[in-house]
């Protein structure tokens, strides 16, 4: 089980559980969490699944991948926080993660 803690676009804080294994951006849509329009289904073809990851978990989650990367390039809000909800797996290790959902575009 990972719990999360996300801060959505309202500044609303909200808890979700979630079961490792499970993509972030899934556990997030599963919460009702609709902000996080996932477009693409979790495809990594869309950035619709924006998120900025909290300063404590960015060095526990695996590094960015090419295509992450460059749809990231692609937003007017990437930060050095920046990253796509389909690419993180959940973990034990990222129970307790911290993140803010990502405006629009």
């Amino acid at each position: 089980m990972a719990v999360i803690n996300v801060e959505r676009s309202s500044g609303e804080k909200q808890v979700v559980t979630a079961t490792a294994g499970q993509s972030l951006m899934e556990a997030l849509r599963s919460a009702g969490i609709d902000e996080v329009l996932a477009i693409c289904g979790g495809c990594c073809s869309c950035a619709t699944c924006h998120v900025y990851i909290d300063d404590t978990f960015l060095e526990h989650l695996p590094p960015l991948g090419a295509t992450e990367d460059d749809l990231l390039d692609s937003l007017s809000h990437r930060t050095a926080r920046s990253r796509l909800s389909c690419q993180i797996r959940l973990t034990e290790d990222l129970s307790g993660i911290v993140l803010r959902v990502a405006p629009e575009e």
